[in-house]
């Protein structure tokens, strides 16, 4: 303990000598802090990206690594006398992070939400039993996938997508490696052009960088980017027949009216940034309060509506409806709340304030004079893209948002674009595309998707062309 205090005094005396004046940031990029700072992050970061190999959450490190930057800034400001320059630090990225983490548990409840009520259940069945070929097959999932991601979020739609075409594809390991990289592609380009389809486009909204409806611009660039490699692909999937199972599904009840209040929900999160100016986030937890109001409804008028389904079932002498009755169970929405992806919002967290410390080090204010400054916007928002498919989108973007460089509408949408729809030149470079390696497993891997990224190159680059061509004015 001794040493680990002296420690930390030797590094307070060299951020010390480093600081230029009490009322501005100190610049600890050459001190011994910053230095130990980054190399904690690298290692947190470098064990996130072997989540599938050691089976370590990715929240777990960075949970850490965000603690001890933090640790090691408070003992750094406090020996240079300006702890409240930290503070303030701190709990702007705290009130950043609330925001965003409120905004994601509202959708990912409703999310949780419709699945319990079986509404995904239900599409799948109804896609299996239309008897399409493998072909046709492979342009509906990636379609749907495309424009269900922009409302459910990229990794939800992937997982849904995906249970499809495990389900169609049964031991056809080629149809379903081809079948998941068309739905990664899909799902992120279909995610780049909503606040609501990836986190990256969510930050930018709540940022109040891109207006709700400026996204829309994105839209013919995202479709180019999905569609180029779905093409070349598709010439590689016979026209065949699968061997599936039919099965029935049906709805739990209320499964309609939840998707309508969600859609509700995104409409109050828009009036109240658009007409008030206030955080999206007040309009997305009203909207919980709509969920609440309702799942109070359901368990209310549960007994008059299992009284009259029984005897529905009895009199038409349906074994399985009165099966069917017996295991339903009332709605409950912290249920549904519990069921959130907390790893996901545990690890934002950690990147959050992981990247808010190295910024307060100086670390971003470099990089940014580099890439913004020194080189041309366009082509340093081009290799933010690229950056996503190695390192996770979501520090890649905030990193940007932090280092808030000067730039038109027309460069903001570009790194919107670049840094959502990047991740899917690999197969580790988005949450949909690691998803997927896991409840795919042995038929979708890194090496699958790989032999496909020129592929995958090619569109992301035609994309780039295409916003640069139909947006010029934005620049």
């Amino acid at each position: 303990m001794k040493l680990f205090t002296a420690l930390i005094l030797l590094f307070s005396c060299s951020v010390g000598a480093s600081g230029s004046d009490a009322s501005t940031h100190l610049d600890l990029t050459s001190s011994a802090v910053g230095y130990i700072a980054l190399f904690i992050f690298v290692l947190a970061y470098t064990l996130v990206m072997l989540e599938e190999q050691l089976h370590l959450r990715k929240s777990k490190p960075v949970l850490l690594a965000a603690g001890l930057i933090w640790l090691l800034l408070g003992f750094a400001y406090s020996g240079a006398g300006q702890i409240d320059v930290a503070k303030s630090a701190i709990e702007h990225n705290l009130l950043e992070y609330a925001e965003l983490m409120l905004f994601l548990l509202v959708a990912m409840t409703y999310i949780a939400a419709m699945e319990e009520r079986r509404l995904f259940d239900a599409l799948k069945a109804w896609i299996v039993s239309k008897g399409y070929d493998l072909r046709q097959l492979f342009w509906i999932t990636g379609i749907l996938s495309f424009f269900i991601s922009p409302v459910a979020d990229n990794l939800t739609t992937a997982l849904l997508m995906c249970t499809v075409v495990m389900k169609i594809g049964g031991d056809n390991a080629r149809f379903i490696n081809i079948a998941c990289v068309n739905i990664v592609v899909a799902a992120n380009a279909g995610g780049a052009f909503s606040p609501f389809g990836d986190i990256t486009t969510l930050m930018v909204w709540q940022a109040g960088i891109v207006e709700f409806g400026q996204f829309g611009a994105l839209f013919i660039p995202s479709v180019v980017n999905y569609v180029i490699p779905a093409f070349i692909m598709s010439l590689f999937i016979p026209k065949e027949q699968p061997n599936v199972v039919q099965e029935f599904v049906e709805m739990k009840r209320g499964a309609r009216r939840i998707v309508v209040l969600f859609l509700l929900t995104i409409l109050t999160a828009v009036g109240f940034h658009g007409l008030v100016h206030f955080p999206p986030v007040i309009g997305m937890m009203m909207g919980l309060a709509y969920l609440q109001f309702f799942g109070f409804f359901l368990r209310k008028t549960l007994p008059n509506s299992l009284a009259r389904k029984r005897a529905i079932a009895m009199a038409e002498k349906d074994e399985a409806a009165l099966k069917r009755l017996g295991s339903v169970v009332p709605f409950d929405v912290f249920r549904r709340v519990s069921h959130a992806e907390w790893d996901t919002l545990l690890f934002f967290y950690g990147v959050v304030m992981c990247v808010g410390g190295l910024s307060l080090i100086g670390y971003l204010s470099m990089i940014s004079n580099v890439m913004y400054l020194e080189w041309n916007p366009i082509w340093a928002n081009v290799i933010v893209g690229l950056l996503s498919a190695v390192v996770d989108n979501i520090p890649v973007m905030f990193a940007v948002l932090t280092m808030s460089p000067d730039m038109s509408l027309g460069n903001w949408l570009l790194v919107t674009l670049t840094a959502g729809v990047g991740g899917s030149l690999l197969s580790l470079g988005s949450a949909a595309g690691v998803a997927l390696m896991g409840q795919a497993r042995g038929m979708y891997t890194f090496f699958g998707h790989l032999k496909w990224a020129p592929v995958i190159l090619l569109g992301y680059a035609a994309s780039i062309l295409c916003h640069l061509w139909l947006n010029g004015g934005a620049f």
